[in-house]
């Protein structure tokens, strides 16, 4: 049963923030923020959110714990594979100027990646991606464009030369591919979606929530796509029953909206 103190967490963190903990996994959520807490000399969740609504620093800090922002250019490079070969090479025979919407997009390798994959097709000029996160600290992190060898590990070397440039330790992002994507805050539980979208990637996040929650995604997912359209997801985060979710599977990992 949940404490008393982490439900009027909830409640607290709702009212002041919109974000509704109830719909993350309860024991990974409790651990990942106890830790924090705990880390900052707090000894309960009614202690950690007075502070929290008094101090702007730890709130971005419990968001950025709350999210984990971890990411990496062409993260399990198969699948990105499958996308150029297969899914963009079928979309745009269908329409040249896709529009793609990168969910979730953590410090920014996702819609970066697509980008550069997406150059191989179009020139630059024609390419806009809206990318979104609940993270304020992570999209500013995404908007400098400054990543470490880690991030780029699985970068093709010819476009890591392309396109990145050493700097001591860090590698900074060509400013023609980061002016293809466009920014912005957005809570996937709360917000309304966009619409008519050809490509919607959004990886290694939806297994934080509960099933509830999944199954609410998936539906406002698919209503923000274009008949035809295509939802990536990660690879621990394969659909069993995608026709609930008016899905059929084009690709492992690859969701085409019938």
């Amino acid at each position: 049963m949940m404490s008393k103190d982490y439900g009027d967490f909830i409640i607290s963190v709702k009212r002041k923030t919109g974000i509704d903990l109830s719909l993350y996994k309860e024991a990974q959520m409790k651990r990942r923020l106890t830790s924090l807490y705990e880390k900052r000399g707090f000894h309960s969740f009614k202690e950690f959110f007075e502070a929290m609504a008094k101090d702007r620093n730890l709130l971005n800090e419990f968001l950025d714990r709350m999210t984990i922002n971890v990411s990496e250019f062409y993260r399990n490079a198969k699948r990105w594979e499958v996308l150029e070969k297969k899914i963009l090479p079928r979309l745009l025979s269908e329409n040249k100027r896709l529009k793609i919407w990168s969910a979730a997009c953590s410090t920014g390798e996702e819609p970066y990646t697509i980008a550069i994959i997406l150059s191989q097709f179009v020139p630059l000029s024609e390419i806009s991606i809206l990318a979104s996160d609940i993270d304020e600290n992570a999209i500013q992190k995404a908007k400098m464009g400054v990543y470490s060898e880690r991030s780029l590990a699985e970068v093709p070397s010819h476009m890591k030369k392309k396109y990145f440039r050493k700097e001591g330790d860090y590698f900074v992002l060509a400013e023609e591919i980061k002016r293809t994507v466009m920014f912005r805050k957005q809570n996937l539980l709360a917000d309304h979606f966009d619409s008519n979208f050809d490509l919607i990637v959004c990886r290694n996040v939806l297994i934080y929530f509960t099933e509830e929650a999944k199954d609410i995604l998936y539906h406002k997912f698919n209503q923000a796509l274009k008949p035809g359209g295509v939802f990536f997801v990660g690879s621990t985060e394969q659909i069993f029953t995608p026709s609930i979710y008016r899905f059929e599977t084009e690709d492992t990992f690859f969701y085409r909206k019938i």
